[in-house]
């Protein structure tokens, strides 16, 4: 038996060591030998205009008019957003909206429904 810590994302007992990281095999996370993890304040908390904390899948309606660039095409109030996925940037939200298509969003223009 090894002596290597389970992961900590999916309770794995198969990491193994790679140079002066740990990894593991199931499900691809990697960490530092020296226990340095990922704390509460490393991780990015997106919030909605109402300072409502944002997740993946989530549904939030839209609270602004917003012009969608390079078409006349416009995304009216109201718009409900189904199935969000945050991702980095200066537009946070990837998402479909009905009738336009994909689209990213800033998390300011949307409230959680």
């Amino acid at each position: 038996m090894s002596d290597f810590p389970k992961c900590a994302k999916c309770g794995s007992e198969y990491t193994y060591e790679d140079r002066d990281m740990y990894v593991c095999p199931e499900c691809g996370d990697e960490w530092s030998k020296d226990g340095v993890e990922e704390t509460e304040e490393d991780v990015r908390v997106i919030r909605d205009a109402h300072g409502n904390e944002l997740n993946d899948g989530d549904t939030v309606t839209v609270i602004k008019d917003l012009k969608v660039k390079g078409s006349s095409v416009v995304v009216k109030v109201g718009t409900k957003v189904q199935n969000i996925r945050l991702v980095d940037g200066d537009h946070d939200i990837d998402c479909k909206i009905a009738g336009i298509g994909a689209m990213k969003l800033k998390s300011e223009f949307v409230k959680k429904a």
